[in-house]
């Protein structure tokens, strides 16, 4: 397996437990990625035995014009954690080594759908933000709609949620629907849900002949709505999975 190394060149708190990390690669070679990949970054425990971690690329690029140049993944902070400690303990110029891109969660060139139904908790919403340029892409051009779905406990929690909305109000056929399990925004937008992802499938009413359907995240909430799903009529294949476990 080939390493390479990225520097770190900047940081920011996406929530209370959740930074975004900007790296470079720093061999001078292109990360050719296609959005809905991750990244492993390589590092060792203080007993000196080697480990790894997975991450999606968070990055967004405009493909048509070749691969970037920024790596970007979400990290989230586990209390005792190795790999927390890595990447709290990072400064801007430091390096780590990383392999990849790897994975097939992405967009299929085939899909003839009408629509995509993209279900996240948590950092499982990282891969949705890198498909942004692709999704716009295909609601001009096949004329598609796509519907976010994502779950948080707090409006402090929703990572890149000013993004998501921001598209949201650019695009039209894209629509962004934040579920908050706890606690609701101050001045909620209209397509604010209070509860859990799972319980608002109904309201979109999945088509087993037209959709196509992403789950990411948390595996109790990537179980559930994939046997929801499931009793829509969705086919197996429609259904793309890809669960997040937080590992120290």
């Amino acid at each position: 397996m080939k390493q390479f190394p990225l520097k770190l060149v900047s940081r920011r708190m996406l929530a209370p437990t959740v930074g975004h990390y900007v790296f470079q690669r720093d061999d001078g070679e292109p990360l050719d990625y296609i959005p809905g990949q991750f990244i492993q970054i390589h590092f060792q425990y203080a007993d000196g035995t080697t480990t790894k971690r997975s991450y999606s690329l968070a990055t967004i690029h405009d493909h048509a014009l070749g691969p970037g140049e920024a790596v970007e993944i979400a990290v989230s902070y586990v209390p005792g954690g190795a790999a927390t400690a890595l990447f709290e303990g990072l400064a801007d110029g430091d390096t780590v080594q990383a392999s990849g891109p790897f994975g097939r969660f992405c967009l299929m060139p085939a899909d003839a759908n009408r629509r995509y139904l993209l279900i996240a908790t948590g950092t499982g919403v990282t891969p949705y933000r890198a498909m942004l340029p692709q999704l716009e892409q295909q609601i001009r051009e096949r004329g598609i709609e796509a519907v976010l779905l994502f779950g948080a406990r707090t409006p402090a929690e929703l990572l890149y949620g000013d993004e998501f909305r921001a598209f949201a109000e650019r695009v039209p056929g894209f629509r962004f629907v934040p579920c908050f399990s706890r606690e609701l925004p101050a001045q909620p937008h209209p397509d604010v849900r209070h509860g859990y992802v799972q319980q608002f499938i109904d309201e979109f009413a999945p088509d087993g002949v037209g959709d196509i359907a992403y789950l990411c995240g948390n595996p109790n909430m990537v179980d559930a709505c994939f046997e929801a799903l499931k009793g829509y009529g969705l086919p197996v294949p429609q259904i793309r999975r890809e669960k997040y476990v937080s590992s120290k």
